[in-house]
């Protein structure tokens, strides 16, 4: 270990990382905290600021400068010029529910995540309201209610106009920020979803709906694609009774791209879960190597249950040309200026485990031709546009500016050069609460021997 890393430990181990409880039980305010001697990664200049002082006062980046004087008091990260602050990373589409699976979020550098189905009525009242309030270590959470046409996903059903805007009035009350919409969803509950949406600030994001068509749905004002997959099922030409064998022409990603751009919709960019569905598509053998995976440690048991049970290692054919395609249409859309998030389904999908997935995505966006800022960007900054765009009163993030929410990663390098360094951060910054690499360590530790508590070592 380096003399800086070693520094940066030993500061981190005597900041109080989760804030104490005042006697009348209500979390003491985020500590003053500043950087010292790091180098800045903004996500909004185009180089990095080297060997700057940031200021962080109240859970919002006060200031940014060189040789800034620290105000007396104040806790001190020293990054002694080598090492690099960043902003924090957001999982745009969730199905975690739970505080363990929001300590494995924090754990790796995830400090927003939009859920986007299975939220329960606790996770939204209290574990949220807990993690605002610095109780709970974890991200911003942001929530979807999930509806569909059927109950054949197990979704909230929706069959009338009216039933879609008393739901969309009831979410609102709920503190739910958007509406995702499901397959089986009929014309007339989707455009009343649009129109009582649009008039209570609670957007439509989500799948293609069959009885619509993506591309209309976007053209009617849904602001947020959940997959790039849903483009192939609505929206490009399918090919002739081969799915999922056959992939649609690559000759019509450039007019898609055009046409997508248009609209201003958000794209969520998941390679890596369909590239994980691809993988043990008819293969058991392959989740088996999954449930192996050092990563399930932090999934819990009773996920871990579904993962077996889910049928994708009993399909037939292959998903690989699909698979391809996709590579290829979001390379497209990033070129194409289509705003793209990073979004990963943990942990709904086998193999996909919360927080580890992002990484895993970054690094699959970067394989599919993106460069590393264009894959960061779409983890940092347009998630933090989206929210600020669609989340009324959120407080901007996604790049490290003075009034921003402190999110932060510290890393031992420059995420623009190699993405791998945020997997092991040496602290993370959410909503101005400092957590170091040991008190990261410890929450890890906790949610794994917690999960082998209840019955063993269940990654097998």
């Amino acid at each position: 270990m380096t003399a800086i890393v070693k520094r940066l430990f030993a500061v981190a181990v005597a900041i109080c990382t989760t804030a104490p409880a005042h006697a009348d039980g209500a979390a003491a305010p985020p500590p003053l905290t500043a950087f010292v001697h790091v180098n800045v990664v903004t996500m909004d200049d185009p180089q990095v600021l080297r060997d700057r002082t940031v200021l962080v006062k109240d859970g919002t980046i006060a200031a940014i400068g060189a040789a800034l004087p620290v105000p007396a008091g104040a806790a001190v990260v020293d990054g002694g010029g080598s090492a690099y602050l960043s902003p924090g990373l957001a999982d745009m589409h969730t199905h975690s529910t739970t505080k363990r699976d929001m300590a494995v979020y924090l754990a790796n550098g995830v400090t927003t995540v939009l859920n986007m189905g299975d939220a329960t009525p606790e996770f939204v009242g209290q574990v949220r309201p807990a993690i605002e309030r610095g109780r709970l270590p974890g991200p911003r959470v942001v929530v979807a209610w999930r509806v569909d046409g059927s109950q054949r996903y197990g979704n909230v059903m929706v069959t009338s106009a009216d039933e879609a805007r008393a739901l969309v009035r009831l979410a609102q009350t709920n503190g739910y920020a958007f509406i995702k919409v499901y397959n089986d969803l009929s014309k007339e509950a989707f455009d009343a979803f649009i129109d009582e949406g649009r008039l209570r600030h609670v957007p439509v994001v989500g799948h293609g709906v069959t009885s619509v068509g993506i591309l209309k749905q976007l053209a009617a004002g849904q602001v947020l694609v959940a997959h790039t997959e849903e483009f192939l099922y609505t929206g490009f030409t399918q090919p002739p009774a081969a799915y999922p064998n056959q992939a649609p022409a690559v000759a019509e990603i450039p007019a898609m791209v055009r046409t997508v751009r248009a609209t201003g919709v958000y794209v969520t960019a998941d390679l890596n879960t369909y590239a994980t569905i691809a993988r043990q598509w008819g293969k058991p053998d392959v989740l088996t190597d999954m449930l192996a995976a050092p990563s399930t440690r932090y999934v819990s048991p009773d996920r871990r249950l579904d993962w077996r049970g889910e049928d994708y290692v009993r399909r037939h054919g292959s998903l690989d040309a699909r698979l391809a395609f996709l590579g290829r249409f979001t390379k497209a859309l990033a070129d194409g200026g289509v705003p793209l998030v990073v979004g990963t389904d943990a942990p709904s999908i086998p193999g996909i485990a919360p927080g580890f997935s992002m990484h895993d995505d970054l690094d699959r966006l970067v394989a599919a031709g993106l460069t590393r800022r264009q894959a960061l960007t779409a983890a940092t900054r347009t998630p933090g546009e989206f929210v600020s765009k669609y989340v009324p009163g959120a407080q901007p993030a996604g790049v490290l500016r003075v009034g921003y929410r402190a999110d932060m990663i510290l890393s031992t390098g420059n995420p623009l050069d190699d993405l791998a360094t945020l997997r092991k951060p040496l602290g993370v910054m959410a909503a101005g609460r400092w957590h170091a690499r040991p008190e990261l360590d410890a929450l890890l530790d906790t949610v794994a021997k917690q999960y082998e508590s209840v019955c063993g070592n269940t990654a097998h």
